[in-house]
C-alpha cells in the first residue's frame, strides 16, 4: 500500500511538472451513465453515432489493448464503457490515457456507439483527470471482511454492488415512508436531541455537559415524548425520522446510532394503527423494490396485507403447548419457564417471565410479518391498559 501511494505521488508531481491541475474544480457533464442507457440502450451491436456526450465518474477497470483501449466508469447512477483508440486521441494522449489508476475520477467528452458484441461505450475523444486516487480501491470482487466493510463503508459502497444496492433500497424505503404520511395528513417535526433525562424507552444513554447551563444532558434514546407532547399542543398526526442513541451493544446488526420512525395519531387505537403499519411497510417495499414478496433467509415472504395477528399468549401456545398469562401464580410461572429451559431471573415478575418464555421459544421461530399483541403490562412502560385485561397492555410488535 505505501509502495503504491508513493507511485500515485509520484504521477501528481509529474502531473504538475507539466501544468495539468489533478484536482480540477469543475466538470460540466451533459450525461449520467443511466441517461445514456435510457437514450441509447436499443442501439444494435456495432453503432456509431455522431451524438456528443460529457459523461464523468470513478475508473473501476482498465483493459489494454495495443492501439486501443477500454474503461469503465462508473457515476452515483451505474456504470459506462469507454472505447479509447489511439488512433482518435493520438499517440501522446493515449499513453497519458493508460497512466491512469483504479479510483481515478475522469470526465470525458466523447460519442456514442455499441462495441460488435453490443456494449454501449462512449468513443473517447477527450478527456480530463478530475481527481487523482492516492489508494487503490479494493479487488473487484468487492470487500468481504465484515470489520473492513463497516468501518470503511466509503470503500465498501465503491467496489460493492450488494452494499450500494441496499444502501438504495433504504433511501427509498424511508422516502416512501416520508411520502405516505405526508399525503395521510401526518406533520413531520424534528424534535430535540439533547434531553435532561432519557426517556420513552428502556436503554443505557450517552451522556453529555452543555457547558453554557452548566447541566449533564443525555443524547436521546427515543423519540416518543415530544412527539406525545405535540398531541397535547393539539397536533392530531405527528410523525419523525429521527436519529437516536442507545449507550449499549454492537454488532454488524446494531449500531449505537440509529435511525426511528415514531408516529402518532389521535382518535384511533392500536388496530387502527397496524392497519396504518402494515400498509406503509407494503407500500415501502413496492417503491423500493417494486414488489412486495422480499427474501429472508434464502426464502420469498409477502409483506403484502393482511398480516396475521396473534396475542403472545396464544403464541405461546401454539409453539409450546403451554398456557402462561401474567394473573398466573408466579411459581407456577417459574415452573413453566423450567420445564420449557427458560432461564429467569429471581426478581422477575410474572410480566417479565412471560416475556422471557416468547422471547427464548416463539420468537425465533416467527417468519412472515406478523403481529404480536397484547403484551404484559409489567414489561410495557408508556402503554395503554388493555381494555379486556387489566394484566396486559394494548401493544403490538
Amino acid at each position: 500500500m505505501t509502495d503504491e501511494r508513493a507511485q500515485r505521488l509520484a504521477k501528481i508531481e509529474a502531473l504538475r511538472a507539466r501544468g495539468i491541475d489533478v484536482y480540477p474544480v469543475r466538470f460540466d457533464r451533459t450525461h449520467t451513465a443511466a441517461d445514456l442507457r435510457d437514450r441509447y440502450g436499443a442501439l444494435p451491436p456495432g453503432t456509431e453515432t455522431d451524438d456528443e456526450v460529457r459523461v464523468a465518474g470513478r475508473v473501476l477497470l482498465l483493459r489494454r489493448q495495443g492501439r486501443l483501449s477500454f474503461a469503465n466508469i462508473r457515476d452515483g447512477t451505474g456504470t459506462v464503457q469507454l472505447f479509447v483508440s489511439r488512433a482518435d486521441l493520438g499517440p501522446d494522449r493515449h499513453a497519458a490515457f493508460d497512466e491512469l489508476d483504479l479510483g481515478d475520477w475522469l470526465g470525458v467528452t466523447g460519442t456514442v456507439m455499441t462495441t460488435r458484441r453490443g456494449e454501449l461505450s462512449v468513443r473517447v475523444r477527450d478527456f480530463s483527470l478530475l481527481a487523482k486516487a492516492l489508494r487503490p480501491l479494493p479487488k473487484w470482487h468487492g470487500l468481504t471482511d465484515p470489520e473492513t466493510r463497516y468501518r470503511q463503508r466509503y470503500a465498501d459502497l465503491a467496489v460493492n454492488e450488494r452494499a450500494r444496492r441496499v444502501f438504495e433500497i433504504r433511501w427509498a424505503a424511508v422516502r416512501s415512508l416520508r411520502e405516505q404520511l405526508h399525503a395521510a395528513g401526518f406533520v413531520e417535526v424534528e424534535g430535540p436531541v439533547l434531553h435532561e433525562q432519557a426517556g420513552g424507552a428502556a436503554a443505557r444513554p450517552f451522556v453529555t455537559h452543555h457547558r453554557a447551563l452548566d447541566v449533564h444532558l443525555v443524547l436521546r434514546i427515543a423519540l416518543e415524548l415530544h412527539l406525545k407532547r405535540l398531541l397535547v399542543a393539539g397536533y392530531e398526526k405527528v410523525f419523525e425520522i429521527g436519529r437516536v442513541f442507545r449507550n449499549e451493544g454492537i454488532s454488524t446488526r446494531h449500531n449505537p446510532e440509529f435511525t426511528m420512525l415514531e408516529l402518532y395519531e389521535a382518535f384511533v387505537d392500536y388496530h387502527a394503527m397496524m392497519d396504518r403499519t402494515e400498509r406503509l411497510v407494503a407500500q415501502a417495499a413496492r417503491d423500493a423494490t417494486g414488489s412486495t414478496v422480499v427474501e429472508l433467509d434464502g426464502e420469498p415472504v409477502d409483506l403484502a396485507p393482511p398480516w396475521p395477528r396473534v396475542t403472545m399468549r396464544d403464541a405461546i401456545r401454539e409453539h409450546t403447548g403451554r398456557d402462561v398469562h401474567p394473573s398466573f401464580p408466579p411459581a407456577r410461572l417459574r415452573e413453566t419457564a423450567a420445564e420449557l429451559g427458560v432461564d429467569v431471573a429471581p426478581q422477575w415478575g410474572p410480566g417479565a417471565v412471560m416475556l422471557e418464555i416468547y422471547e427464548k421459544t416463539v420468537e425465533p421461530r416467527l417468519r412472515g410479518p406478523v403481529f404480536v399483541c397484547d403484551y404484559p403490562a409489567e414489561v410495557s412502560p408508556l402503554a395503554r391498559r388493555h381494555r379486556a385485561d387489566p394484566h396486559l397492555v394494548e401493544r403490538f410488535e
